[in-house]
C-alpha cells in the first residue's frame, strides 16, 4: 500500500479503529515530570506540544513551539515495561480446611496490544526480546502471551535527544522493519500531519480506515529529509565495530576502578534499559499460611544477591557487577544473541544518578586499550 498522509486531526479516528478491533492501546502520554507508557482511551492523552531535555543524570520536560505529540526522546519507561512487565503471578496455592493444598496457575485475560508511538531504538529492542524471550525452544509464557497478536505503530525520530547514539547502533532513526505501520511526524507552525506507510497486511488494513490521502512526492521527501537529518544530530556515538573483542581484552582495565568509584550499584541502568531482561522470584504468605504466591519480578546483576551461588555472592564489588553489565551487553550479548544488546536509546546515560555515560566509558577503554594499558590493573 503507497505511503498515506494523514492530518494530525485524524489521530482521535485512528484510536476509534484500535478500539474497534480489540486493541488496547498503549502510548506515551505527560506524567509526573515525565513522558511515560501508559494505557490510553484517546488521542487527547497524547503529550502534545512537549518535548524533553536529557543529558548525563538529568531529564527534563520542555514546552515546544510547536503541537507534535511525539516530539520527545525516550523516556524512563520502554515497551518493555508492557509486554515484559516488572512483576508478574506465576502460580498461587491454598491449603483447605482438610490439609489438601491446591495449586493454581493465573488466569490472566489475554489483550490485544496496539504500541503507539514505538521509536525505532525501541523497535529494535522488541526485536531483540523476540529473540531472547520467544525465539528459543522454551518462550518465557508471560512475555508469549502479552506480545500476541500485538499491533505495532512505530514513530520514526525527526528530533533526537542529547543521549541519543541509535545511529552507531544501527537502530535508527529510520524504521526499518517490525513494524505494522510507520510514521513520521511533520509540525511546522500550524502544518501538523503524519506521512503513514504499512508493513504488514494488519497494518495496511487499519491503514485504510484512516482518513487521509495518497502523499505525494514533496511530503515523501520532507519525511525522509528529516530523518535523514536526525541521523546527523545525535548527540552521542558508539563505536561500531570491535566492541565484543575490545570488552574481552579490557578485562583487567584499571579503568573498571574509576567507573566503580562513581557507580552506586542501584540498578537504575538496567530498569530502564529497553533490553535487559533478567529476572527473580519471591514467594509471598498471608499471615495464616494458608495461602501462598510466588511472582516473577525484574531483577539486575547490579544486586549483590544476583550473582549468589551456595556460600556467597560471585560478583561482590561494584566494579566487577559494572563490568559484567557493560561486557554483557555489548560484548558476550553478541555470542548469546547475535546482536548487541545496546539499541543506543540513551536512557542508561539520562537516568544514571551519578552520570554515568556509556559510551564515554567505552571510548575511554579504547584509548586505554590502544594505549596498552588496559592490562594494567590487578588480577
Amino acid at each position: 500500500m503507497p505511503p498515506v498522509l494523514m492530518e494530525a486531526t485524524a489521530l482521535p479516528a485512528l484510536f476509534e479503529v484500535l478500539h474497534a478491533e480489540g486493541y488496547t492501546v498503549v502510548g506515551p502520554t505527560a506524567r509526573d515530570g515525565a513522558i511515560v507508557v501508559a494505557e490510553l482511551e484517546s488521542a487527547a492523552e497524547l503529550p502534545y506540544g512537549v518535548g524533553v531535555d536529557t543529558e548525563a543524570g538529568r531529564y527534563r520536560l520542555r514546552e515546544r513551539d510547536d503541537r507534535a505529540a511525539f516530539g520527545h526522546s525516550a523516556g524512563p519507561q520502554s515497551w518493555k515495561s508492557v509486554l515484559h512487565p516488572a512483576r508478574a503471578p506465576l502460580w498461587s496455592a491454598d491449603r483447605g480446611a482438610d490439609g489438601t493444598v491446591v495449586v493454581s496457575e493465573p488466569e490472566e485475560q489475554h489483550r490485544r496490544y496496539a504500541l503507539l508511538g514505538v521509536r525505532p531504538c525501541d523497535l529494535a529492542a522488541i526485536g531483540i526480546l523476540d529473540r531472547v524471550l520467544a525465539g528459543g525452544r522454551h518462550a518465557d509464557p508471560v512475555y508469549a502471551a502479552r506480545r500476541d497478536g500485538n499491533l505495532i505503530i512505530a514513530v520514526e525520530c525527526t528530533e533526537p535527544g542529547a543521549t541519543c547514539f541509535c545511529t552507531s547502533m544501527g537502530t535508527g532513526p529510520h524504521a526499518g522493519a517490525g513494524f505494522d505501520l510507520a510514521m513520521t511526524e511533520l509540525a511546522n507552525g500550524d502544518e501538523h500531519r503524519f506521512l503513514v506507510r504499512s508493513g504488514t497486511p494488519a497494518g495496511a488494513e487499519v491503514l485504510a480506515r484512516i482518513p487521509g490521502r495518497p502523499a505525494d512526492d514533496a511530503s515523501i521527501e520532507r519525511a525522509s529529509g528529516e530523518v535523514a537529518a536526525a541521523a546527523t544530530r545525535m548527540g552521542r556515538a558508539m563505536p561500531a565495530q570491535g566492541l565484543p573483542d575490545l570488552l574481552a581484552a579490557a578485562r583487567d582495565s584499571p579503568h573498571w576502578d574509576d567507573v566503580a568509584s562513581r557507580c552506586l550499584t542501584c540498578g537504575n541502568c538496567t530498569m530502564v534499559c529497553p533490553t535487559c531482561f533478567c529476572t527473580t522470584t519471591e514467594d509471598v504468605t498471608d499471615l495464616t499460611g494458608d495461602h501462598a504466591e510466588r511472582w516473577r519480578r525484574w531483577d539486575s546483576c547490579f544486586d549483590l544477591d544476583f550473582s549468589y551461588l551456595h556460600g556467597g555472592s560471585v560478583r561482590t564489588s561494584g566494579q566487577a557487577r559494572y563490568r559484567q553489565w557493560i561486557s554483557h551487553k555489548l560484548g558476550t550479548w553478541h555470542d548469546q544473541f547475535g546482536s548487541s544488546g545496546c539499541v543506543g536509546c540513551g536512557r542508561c546515560i539520562a537516568w544514571c544518578p551519578t552520570g554515568i555515560d556509556i559510551t564515554e566509558e567505552v571510548a575511554t577503554l579504547s584509548v586505554l586499550h590502544l594505549a596498552g594499558d588496559d592490562e594494567a590493573g590487578p588480577r
